[in-house]
């Protein structure tokens, strides 16, 4: 009986263990969406950038926002700005506040990192902007938008870039959590302390990041590489003929580049001092119908003798493309001259190694029989790589081409490889065919 007795009371204790961790399961899978907040730092000012729940935010403002996303922004766009701007604030001394405003508002749809169901989020931008005298480096953030309604909501802070210390561009990295003390049910400001930068670190920060930029700038590389492929060979009845040399291909390539220089210097000053406001997806597009000409040269020249000028011309488009990265640091007009400087320093590094790295292959190739194959091969497939750029951008949906050429991208090195191993042979054949100067004076 009395073991009866326990079996059954064991039984009943492991039922409501099993609930309990079922409860709590649960509970976690299905964790309140919680609030992004990314920083931007320049030394005169802060952007913010917000990525707020919906869910949580009907909840805060006593209303169903979730009921017509589509409408959202044109019926309470007035009354989400007012909201936004009176839970955000910064400030050095409390009795200054800085100023903060909204530059942009717009939904989104994300994943939830947990369940991974679709949650609608409202992405807010916003501009904070000290008092004189001070700065960016040390300051508090007030901030209690949604929890001060929702007491288990939480903010995460981060940081992604910050000009002063050269982190340009990178994943964001969290410095703090805003979210209601469960002891006295407060909201505690975030006190925001960083180190020292300057203008050395900025400076070399553009700098890497330019590097960066054309590194992952699959288009940009494969314009480059484009414009290679015919550099080396001369023209003869409006076709590409034999190898020029290796001055006459060294002083072409070097013209080329430095065109192509000045072309994207100039736009990437002027975009970036925002004289000129240009549609980003044109830009885009416009970049890749400039890969689809370049590969139509590389088979048939389309403008020999004007490549200067075409390399000048595909230089500013590409340049409207770069100065989209550094429009938006907001710099002063020194910090702009170091960062546009270091930025272009770093795009021209990128671009000489890439020359270094290619050109010895295409002389190789230049002086053989087999480059005419491997040069109209290597266009077709660009061609079809712009059209399938050509198409995405103009859609922005990607498609088997773009998606192919990504795969692909991260293993480049060994088709530069192969393409040595094929401009080697090739040489070495070309050369043992040749007749000797005695063979050939009997």
């Amino acid at each position: 009986m009395s073991y009866s007795f326990l079996t059954i009371n064991c039984f009943k204790q492991l039922i409501v263990t099993m609930i309990g961790v079922l409860v709590v399961t649960q509970g976690y899978a299905h964790q309140s969406p919680t609030t992004m907040a990314v920083m931007d730092i320049s030394p005169r000012l802060l952007a913010l950038e917000l990525q707020l729940p919906l869910s949580e935010l009907s909840l805060a403002m006593g209303q169903n926002l979730e009921e017509s996303p589509e409408t959202l922004l044109q019926t309470k766009k007035e009354e989400l700005e007012t909201y936004v701007l009176k839970h955000v604030h910064a400030y050095v001394d409390p009795k200054q506040p800085w100023r903060v405003s909204i530059t942009d508002m717009h939904l989104d749809q994300e994943k939830d990192a947990i369940s991974g169901r679709p949650i609608r989020e409202l992405n807010v931008s916003l501009v904070l902007s000290p008092k004189q005298g001070e700065n960016t480096r040390r300051f508090t953030l007030d901030y209690d938008l949604i929890m001060h309604r929702v007491g288990n909501h939480v903010a995460f802070v981060s940081i992604r870039n910050d000009w002063e210390k050269g982190r340009l561009q990178n994943k964001p990295s969290e410095i703090g959590i805003i979210r209601v003390d469960t002891e006295d049910n407060r909201i505690y400001p975030l006190e925001i302390h960083l180190e020292k930068g300057d203008g050395v670190q900025g400076f070399m920060g553009m700098v890497s990041y330019g590097m960066q930029h054309i590194k992952e700038g699959t288009d940009h590389l494969l314009f480059i590489l484009t414009l290679l492929l015919p550099a080396c060979l001369l023209v003869r009845n409006e076709k590409w003929a034999g190898y020029g040399g290796i001055k006459y291909s060294l002083t072409k390539l070097l013209k080329i580049i430095t065109a192509f220089t000045l072309g994207h210097s100039l736009t990437l000053l002027i975009g970036t001092l925002g004289i000129q406001d240009f549609p980003v997806q044109w830009i885009e597009v416009l970049i890749a119908v400039s890969i689809f000409i370049s590969a139509i040269h590389a088979v048939k020249p389309l403008f020999y003798n004007k490549e200067l000028w075409i390399a000048t011309g595909f230089g500013l488009i590409h340049g409207l493309a770069f100065s989209q990265t550094l429009y938006h640091f907001n710099l002063d007009s020194y910090e702009l001259f170091l960062s546009v400087l270091g930025f272009n320093l770093g795009i021209e590094f990128m671009q000489l190694m890439v020359i270094v790295i290619t050109v010895p292959a295409f002389i190789m190739l230049s002086q053989t029989t087999v480059f005419g194959y491997v040069r109209n091969f290597l266009a077709g497939l660009i061609m079809v790589v712009a059209l399938g750029w050509i198409m995405e951008r103009i859609s922005e949906q990607p498609n088997s081409v773009t998606q192919l050429v990504d795969l692909i991208y991260p293993y480049s090195h060994y088709l530069l490889l192969g393409l040595y191993l094929i401009s080697i042979l090739s040489l070495i054949i070309s050369l043992n065919r040749q007749p000797s100067k005695n063979e050939a004076s009997v």
